[in-house]
């Protein structure tokens, strides 16, 4: 169990701008108590509101969900049926109490694949919130980190082919224009509950310096505590970007 944290015992100034989360364990909560995978997943997502509220309260700008991955194809049938259903109820059941906390909803991810009924949910979701500025909520709905970079490849290389793009201009701020969501901040910490300790192709150009997070906990387990706790660890790592402080 872990210790109590309080928001006072974190300096506001070393609180990650961005907040990238893996929601894992879900499958395996609900299966050590003898549940259908899908019951864990159910409770994720009360797990999930709660740590918007908490990032909320802590002055986090910009969190990462890690909801449905290009991988996840490969589960079930029955699995991603639910999967795709229950993400695109989510979406519907929350945007408002999201809006009403000032929440900007972003997608990222791919089209191909995914149910239009769920692409549906989340344009509505960014329309209905794209004026809020308290924070930041990116659902990465059908994304792989791979995918991500092989897409803006593949658009940079078609915008240089027709001439609209020069070879030699292409640095790292351009190509990051051509990526799923443009103006997301780098990753200051990646956070992943479960035990496991792997990024799983989430955001890896985005965490090219993020500071990783494992906590030996199911999601569905998740309390805003243990995130505290994860904060309040990474508000005490050394952050250097491969310079050495003087």
């Amino acid at each position: 169990m872990t210790s109590p944290v309080e928001r006072s015992d974190i300096p506001h100034e070393l609180i990650p701008r961005h907040i990238a989360l893996v929601m894992d364990g879900n499958g395996r909560w609900a299966q050590e108590r003898g549940m259908p995978r899908t019951e864990g997943h159910r409770r994720g997502e009360k797990v999930l509101i709660s740590l918007v509220e908490e990032c909320l309260e802590l002055g986090v700008d910009y969190l990462s969900a890690y909801a449905f991955s290009t991988e996840n194809w490969r589960r079930s049938t029955d699995e991603v049926r639910f999967l795709m259903g229950f993400n695109r109820d989510v979406l519907r059941r929350q945007r408002d109490y999201l809006n009403s906390l000032g929440v900007r909803v972003r997608w990222a991810g791919r089209r191909p694949r995914l149910w239009r009924s769920v692409i549906s949910e989340l344009e509505k979701a960014e329309e209905l919130t794209k004026d809020n500025t308290r924070m930041t909520l990116a659902m990465c709905v059908n994304y792989g980190g791979r995918a991500e970079l092989v897409d803006a490849a593949r658009a940079i290389a078609t915008d240089a082919q027709r001439g609209a793009l020069k070879p030699s201009s292409i640095n790292e701020k351009v190509f990051a224009q051509y990526l799923d969501e443009p103006d997301m901040p780098d990753v200051d910490m990646f956070l992943r509950p479960s035990g496991e300790m792997r990024t799983s192709n989430f955001l890896p150009w985005q965490s090219t310096y993020a500071e990783m997070v494992y906590q030996d906990v199911l999601f569905p387990d998740y309390t805003p505590n243990d995130l505290r706790a994860a904060v309040l660890e990474y508000a005490q790592r050394d952050r250097r970007f491969g310079g050495v402080k003087s």
